[in-house]
């Protein structure tokens, strides 16, 4: 007598290549914010750079 499979199974699909499943704008604001926290921050700017407001000239 001939062995039966005590759970039919499912007919077999060709497989599709797998999908990430993740959208361009999660993958975008994923990138950005990777490269955010891995820039070191900008050393401050020099405080001669800072004119006081009586040096700006008047607009004309």
């Amino acid at each position: 007598m001939p062995e039966t499979d005590p759970q039919p199974r499912a007919p077999q699909r060709p497989r599709s290549p797998a999908l990430a499943g993740v959208s361009m704008h999660d993958l975008l604001a994923s990138c950005a914010a990777a490269k955010a926290v891995s820039t070191p921050p900008r050393p401050p700017e020099p405080e001669a750079r800072h004119r006081p407001v009586q040096e700006h000239r008047e607009a004309a």
